[in-house]
């Protein structure tokens, strides 16, 4: 399956590098979106390794996550590919991981 990346994430994958900049340095931050990257594209062989998500419930376990440190990683699983949807700070309020299922690719 191919793993294709939203809008969304891309911006959040954005503001994930500016925050980091501003408090871990540029060597730090760079290593750690590298890091979700190579995740990220490894989820055509590992999307199973990973929990349904608790707040995107669903009967066929379409939306998973993946928690990586203090972010949470949120993807969906259709027929045809692995959909990343967001990459979302664990402090953010529910109702943005609720959100990620309205996102459209």
């Amino acid at each position: 399956m191919n793993v294709v990346y939203s809008i969304e994430f891309k911006t959040d994958i954005i503001d994930v590098f500016e925050f980091g900049i501003e408090t871990f340095g540029y060597e730090a931050t760079d290593q750690y979106v590298q890091r979700i990257l190579e995740i990220t594209e490894k989820l055509d062989s590992t999307f199973l390794m990973y929990p349904e998500c608790r707040w995107l419930h669903t009967k066929n376990h379409t939306y998973r996550n993946i928690i990586l440190e203090s972010y949470l990683i949120i993807y969906r699983l259709t027929q045809e590919r692995i959909e990343v949807l967001r990459i979302i700070r664990s402090s953010r309020s529910i109702s943005k991981i609720k959100d990620s299922r309205k996102i459209i690719i």
